[in-house]
Formats: C-alpha cells, structure tokens, sequence
C-alpha cells in the first residue's frame, strides 16, 4: 500500500516552521502499518515500525511476499486512507505458540510477526532562487537576496550577430558573485568573477537568446546585486550629440549616469579621418567614468583611459560612444569631444616678435587633467619656439589636419612643414589643483623685436636682458666667419639658447662649450636666441646676463703662462686667458673664484677643440692655448678668477723635517685665491709619515694638503689625523692649498715619521706625564714598547693650566694609524684602543694654545683606583 500526503501549498515546508516538527506531524497522520498487540498499543515486545519521513513518501511490500494478517480496524483504517486500492485476501499463516504477553491483548489470542521494515526517503529539494527573468537592455535590476547553491537565471535576445554585451554587475554586500553568459545553444559565450563592482564586456556569438547565469562563488553565503547589460550593436537608446560638442569652446553634454547603468550611448558623425579628443569624461580625472567610440562597423576606436586621450575617426561612421562607470555609481557626466582636425572655437594666438611679446600671449586656467587650445597661421614653413609658463606644463603642437607636430619632450625639433593653420593644445596633466598658464609662439625666420648687433670678443661688454613675460623670447644679431667655434653663456637665470642663420633655421642642435661650441658653416650674420627654462616669478627686477663668444683665436682675454709653486696666480676679471706654453708637456691646472672655490674650466686649442679639465692638463706641442672659466650662472667680466698653472713634477720646494713633534714646525702664507704651496718631505720611500696642524677641529682647518712623488703623481690625499705610507719615487712632496674661504691665510703644520726611527720618548704606563704646548709646539711624540701596554689599552688626558684643547692619535710599529682622533679635541677625555703585541707610537695633537695637560695610559681592563 502507498500512502501520499497532498502536495497543496500547505503541505510544504514553511521558511520559520522547524524540519523536526513537520516529520512529527506526517508520523502523526500517516495511517499505522501495524499488526498484533502492537496495534492495540499494549505489547511490550512489538517489531520496528514502519517510519514515516514525508509526506510523500510510501512503503511497498516486496513481490511474493505474504500479506499479513491484519485487525479489522487497521483494514479499515488503511482502506479509508486509500479507498481506490483493492482489497487483497489473506493468506493463512502458522499460529505460533500462545504466550502469557500474547493472551492479554484484546480480542487475540496471537501475535503475528513483521516481516519487512521500509525506510521512507524525501526527494531532493533544488535551492531556491529570488531573482531572475528577463533581462532588458538598459534597464538596472536589484536582486537583495541571493542565498547558497542558487543560480539566477536571466534571460535576453540579440537580433545581431557578433554584438557585445556591456556588465555591469555590483555587489550590494558579502558574497563575491560569478557570471556566466550562455548561448541557447548551451555552449558558454563568457564568464565572468565580480568583485564588489563589475564592469566588462561580453563578446556574444549569432543572434538569439542568451541566458545569464549569477551564482555565489563556492556556494555558501547570501549576498544580493544589481545587474544591468546594454547591447553595442542594438542599445536601447541612443541620443544624438549636438555639432557643438565638437567645439573647444562647448560647454558640454550633460546628465547623470543611475546608480547600477551598464552604459549610456550617444550617436554622432564626423567625417572620416578627424581626430578627436576625448575631453570629458576620462579615467584619470578620477570620477570613474570613461568612454569608448565605436564605428560603423560596431569595432572600438578608441577608449579615454589612453594617454592623451587622442581618438582618430580612421573608419567611416556613423559612430557612437559609450559612457560608462567604472564602479556602477550614480554620477553626473559631461560629454566633450573637441576636434583637433580643423579645430573650432580655440582663440588665435598672434605670432609673438622677440623681446616684450606685448598682447601676443594666450592666457588662460586648466583644471586636472584638462586641455586648452589656441590656433595661429603662418604664412611660410619656418621653425618656432613654443613658450608655455610654467614651464612644467605640457603642451602639443598640431597641423590643421591634426597630424602631430612636436611637444615639449622635442622642443627643439619644432619644425612646421608648410605654411598654414597650427593648433597647440597645453595640457595640465596629473596635477591636483587648477592652475593659470602663458603660451607663446615666436618665428625663428623673422627678426623683429631683435636686439642690437654685438661682438664675439671677451672683453665686449656682456648683454643685460629684461624679462618682460615669462614666454619671452631674445634675439641677439652677431657677425661670423666660417669655421668659427662660438659659445653662448647665460646668468643667472638658466636658458635655452638657439643658434640661426639669417634665415632661422638651426645650424646646431646639441652643443656646448665643451663640446667646442658650434661650428659656423659660411660668413654672414647669425642670430643667438634666447629663452629662460623658468620664470623668476618672485624677482623684483627679472634680468639676465648673456654673451656670445668666440673659441678660435679667442680675443680679448688676459695672458697666462705657467708659474712656480709658492707663488700668487693673476687674480682678475674677464672669463677667459690667453694661455702661452713654451714647452709642451703635462701641467697642474687649479682655477677657482675670488674666495678660492673650485669652478669648472675648459682648455682649448687654437682650433676650439678641448683638450683638458683640471686637474692635470697635457699641451700636445708649445703654443698658444685658451682656458675658459664657467661658473655657475655668473658671467658678468667684472667677476673675478684665478688660474694656477704649474709643472706637473713640483721642484724648488723649501724641505720640511719629519720630526716635527720636536724641531720648530714650518710657517707657510697665501697671498691670493688658488695659490698652491709646497714642501719637499725628507722620509724615505716606504715610511708612514703624519701631519698635525694646530687647529681646533675639522672646520677650523686652513689648509688642504696632498703628498705627491717626484713624478706629481698623488700618493695620499690627507695624511692629517692618519698616516700616509710614501709610495712611488722619492723625494716627495707636499702640496699644500688654502680651503674655501680662506683665500689668504697664515698657517702651521709639522710632519711625524710614525713608523719607526727616530724613536720618540718612552710614554710611562700608569704614569701622569707633563705635556706643555704652544704656538710651535702644537703636537708631541711619544713611544711605548710592546711590553708596556696592553691588547685594550686607554688614553687619558687632562689640561691642568692655560687654555686649549686636545687629542691623541695611536699608530702601530709599521706606522699605519690605530685609532684615536677622527673629529673635535677636548680639554680632557679618554681614548681606549685595541692594540697589537708590538711597540706603538701615540701622538699627542693641540690646538696650539698654551697649555699644560697631563697624559697617561693603562690597561682598560684593570680596575680603576
């Protein structure tokens, strides 16, 4: 027999009602498949029922079987619960053996036994979908709930083959989504993973019906969703975009994209070739709207989120463009497509003379991520150069056909190839706030504005130059002869200089003075034209310096010939010298300013061709050379510098003794800037030498001291405070120099051998010695052999009368330094050093003050008393 519960709404598991109490209520009304005592509801040892689990579920006997014997009450029962079954006849049974449990049920006198116990199993149930059906073109759909295993399945038709499909899919919260698109054929079109918010794009196949599938990644969770698609092929609507759209001067197309849009299309047709840019809206100006232009043919074009944002219409329209969000926020858009070909409603801009380029400057604001545009016309094809301020903005150049020109990055290739209509388009870039801009344009080939005529030679006077605007540009007429090398210098403002014939094309392009200037290729005149890289915005008086020089057969510089060590250089105006060399060979080379800072300088031949910097220069035969001082920014010829020109190998050198700690320390003196001194050493090849100067700290330092061999080669760069191993040929010299600042200065300074004989006095261990310094005895020596100190020794010292401070220096037997002095001295301190097992030798360095201190040392292991 087979019992079923009626499928009726009712009969349905409720969402809030428990599973447990829905199987109670089916055991409750199924009829009883039981027999015997147990029927009666009084035998103690009854079979297993039958289990009802649904309400839809049934239990069968298997075939064969015998039907057993039931009461007359659960034959009747059973018949009312299913009144279509036939009655089925008893088949007799065995009677088994009465028991005294048997005997007391009412009205039998036997039990029968089961036979078969059925278990009743609940069909499946598919997880439940809330949302789905069909999906509109155009139309946003909010599902708020999306629970589990659930697929919502929404379905749509494409009337064209090939079409792309816009998503945009957000996620309202928890779950992260996957997207499946389907052909009705079953094979899969796309798939796509949401994350929170989603745009893509889905290339369908033939037209037809499609149905997407939104499920939950992994299954588990709830979740809910917005889901919108509009067709590229077949939008739902598409608006028509005004002419003045196309204008640099419109003010735009606007609206607002709702919250969850796939995309808004617009229609349009432009004619075929034109360049557009893409104004408004674009990703980098951060709203998260972009846009996309599609043609005829329904192939993209061009999307806004590429560099530029330039869009060349290179197939036949008509064509349209699609606004989209990037996150399916609600947000208001502005649609701007200004052409770039054959542009309107940009403002002319007059071709600007040099000099005050009086009213022929375009002004105007660009707000992030925005472009400008001015036009202008020129009657011929010729060179310009584009001024914008400030200078960090960008800018391109276009013909009228919107073929590209130049830009910043190749400024100096700027050439218009036929005379014409030109558009330059400044473009603000990545900045965060709105800024106010200048733009100019001045013709290479015209001379109006220019300055007057000046000369080449070095004593002319240099050129004052006043700014007038920040796109400025200066025009300076001059006389050449072919095979001149001239040199152009600008200060203090920092310049692009441009070198022209008379009829402004370039005849160089990457020059400087130390590539030898620029080679003029014919007698004539020729123009050098100027331009500041920045604008002096905050200057009261905005003026620069210029000058235009000649390298070969330089004119009007001073004459300078080698000189000796020890002695004052030339100290004067005007940036070059006319140097004569009697004996070719290799030469020191030290130039420097008026308060002895090293500038840049150039050395070259007759010809213009450099031949060396400092610091060592080689004349290749006797002549006549010209050395070029360039410091930064200053070119005015009142501006005074010195040169040394020395011999390479020093000699005539006053000799100095290397026991300096003992015998009278040597005086020296500069007279003026770039002086160099020198001192012939007497320490043989191989041994350390140490120099002290008196002196308080790093700082106060008046000199600069390189030892060099007999050959000029340098062996060390600062023996002061370590120690310089002599290698190379002997005798050795020390060249000494005056530092910044110090142009002309007394000092002193006294050279130690520290890497063995002569031996220095014997420093007793745990013992105060007396040290007495002064003016010429600023250092003193001291020797302690390798039986009398320890692996960790210390220094101490105390200035016990006068005034001054000091240090020490440690050395080992082979005379490289150990530790001790690297910076300040003091009155009194401690040194600990890690020491050798040999002999030492310890110097004891004073700012030459008198003084007396107390010097020890001892093991800094011991305890202290």
């Amino acid at each position: 027999m087979r019992t079923i519960l009626s499928a009726r709404p009712e009969n349905r598991p409720s969402r809030g009602f428990p599973r447990i109490a829905l199987v109670a209520a089916a055991v409750l009304t199924v009829p009883a498949f039981l027999v015997g005592p147990s029927a009666a509801g009084v035998s103690e040892t009854t079979p297993t029922a039958a289990t009802a689990r649904s309400s839809t579920a049934t239990a069968t006997a298997p075939a064969g079987a015998a039907a057993p014997v039931s009461s007359p009450a659960a034959t009747a029962t059973a018949r009312a619960s299913s009144p279509t079954a036939p009655a089925r006849a008893a088949s007799p049974t065995p009677t088994p053996t009465p028991t005294a449990s048997s005997t007391t049920a009412a009205g039998l006198t036997t039990e029968q036994t089961r036979t078969r116990s059925a278990t009743i199993t609940p069909a499946p149930r598919k997880p439940r979908s809330f949302c789905g059906g069909k999906l509109a073109f155009g139309t946003v759909n909010n599902c708020g709930l999306i629970i589990g295993q659930a697929q919502d399945s929404w379905t749509f038709t494409t009337t064209a083959d090939s079409d792309v499909l816009y998503l945009q899919v957000v996620e309202l919260s928890g779950v992260s989504l996957a997207i499946r698109v389907n052909h009705q054929d079953g094979w899969t079109a796309c798939e796509l993973s949401a994350y929170h918010e989603y745009l893509d794009q889905c290339r369908l196949g033939p037209a037809g019906a499609y149905t997407l599938t939104v499920g939950i990644k992994g299954g588990s969770g709830k979740g809910g969703y917005t889901l919108s698609a509009e067709s590229r092929r077949t939008p739902s609507t598409c608006g028509q975009l005004p002419a003045d759209a196309f204008s640099w001067a419109s003010a735009g197309v606007s609206g607002t994209l709702s919250a969850g849009s796939a995309a808004r299309c617009f229609t349009f047709d432009q004619p075929i070739g034109s360049k557009l840019f893409i104004a408004e809206p674009h990703e980098r100006d951060r709203t998260g709207l972009r846009a996309e232009i599609t043609d005829a043919r329904h192939q993209q074009l061009c999307e806004s989120h590429y560099a530029y944002f330039d869009c060349t219409l290179s197939s036949a329209g008509p064509y349209r463009i699609f606004i989209q969000h990037i996150d399916g926020k609600a947000t208001a858009y502005n649609l701007r497509l200004p052409r770039i070909s054959q542009a309107v409603g940009c403002p002319t801009l007059p071709l600007a003379p040099f000099g005050d380029p009086g009213a022929a400057v375009g002004r105007g604001r660009l707000e992030p991520y925005e472009r400008a545009c001015h036009s202008f016309t020129t009657t011929t094809a010729t060179q310009v150069m584009v001024r914008i301020s400030p200078s960090s903005l960008d800018w391109r150049l276009y013909d009228d056909a919107g073929r590209y020109i130049c830009d910043q990055g190749s400024v100096e290739y700027c050439d218009l190839p036929a005379a014409g209509r030109y558009t330059l388009l400044p473009w603000s870039g990545s900045y965060s706030t709105a800024r106010d801009y200048q733009v100019g344009v001045t013709p290479l080939h015209r001379v109006d504005g220019c300055g007057a005529s000046t000369g080449t030679s070095w004593d002319q006077p240099t050129l004052q130059v006043r700014l007038t605007s920040p796109v400025q540009a200066t025009c300076h007429p001059f006389q050449g002869r072919a095979g001149d090398r001239v040199v152009a210098y600008t200060g203090p403002v920092e310049t692009i200089e441009w070198l022209v014939d008379q009829s402004g094309t370039r005849i160089c392009t990457n020059w400087s003075p130390r590539d030898g200037g620029c080679v003029l290729p014919a007698d004539g005149t020729y123009r050098m034209i100027w331009s500041p890289s920045r604008w002096v915005s905050d200057s009261l008086d905005p003026t620069y310096q210029v000058q235009i020089r000649r390298l070969t057969d330089a004119a009007g510089c001073p004459t300078l010939v080698p000189g000796s060590y020890d002695a004052a250089p030339v100290l004067t105006g005007i940036r070059c010298r006319a140097v004569e060399i009697a004996e070719a060979g290799d030469y020191r080379l030290r130039t420097v300013n008026a308060t002895n800072n090293a500038v840049s300088s150039w050395m070259y031949d007759r010809e213009g061709r450099t031949i060396c910097l400092p610091d060592r220069c080689t004349f290749p035969t006797a002549g006549r050379y010209t050395l070029v001082f360039e410091p930064q920014g200053v070119v005015e010829n009142h501006v005074e510098h010195a040169a040394a020109l020395l011999p390479w190998a020093p000699s005539g050198c006053a000799t100095v003794s290397d026991t300096g700690w003992r015998d009278a320390s040597h005086r020296g003196a500069f007279q003026v800037a770039g002086q160099v001194n020198c001192l012939q050493l007497t320490s043989p090849a191989g041994s350390h030498i140490a120099l002290s100067e008196p002196v308080e700290s790093f700082y106060d330092r008046r000199t600069a001291t390189r030892v060099v061999d007999a050959t000029g080669a340098e062996v060390c760069d600062s023996p002061k405070g370590y120690s310089c191993e002599l290698l190379g040929q002997a005798p050795f010299f020390a060249l000494i120099d005056s530092v910044i600042n110090k142009p002309t200065a007394t000092y002193a300074m006294a050279f130690s051998r520290v890497d063995g004989p002569p031996a220095c006095p014997a420093l007793p261990r745990d013992v105060e010695t007396a040290v007495t310094t002064g003016a010429d005895r600023f250092v003193a020596c001291f020797s302690i052999p390798a039986d009398q100190h320890a692996a960790m020794e210390s220094f101490t010292w105390k200035r016990i009368a006068g005034t001054g401070v000091a240090d020490v220096s440690v050395f080992d037997s082979r005379g490289p330094w150990v530790c001790g002095r690297q910076g300040g001295l003091e009155a009194e301190a401690t040194r600990t050093c890690s020491l050798l097992d040999a002999p030492v030798t310890v110097l004891f360095e004073t700012d030459g003050k008198d003084a007396t201190y107390r010097l020890t040392h001892r093991d800094a292991s011991a305890p202290t008393t």
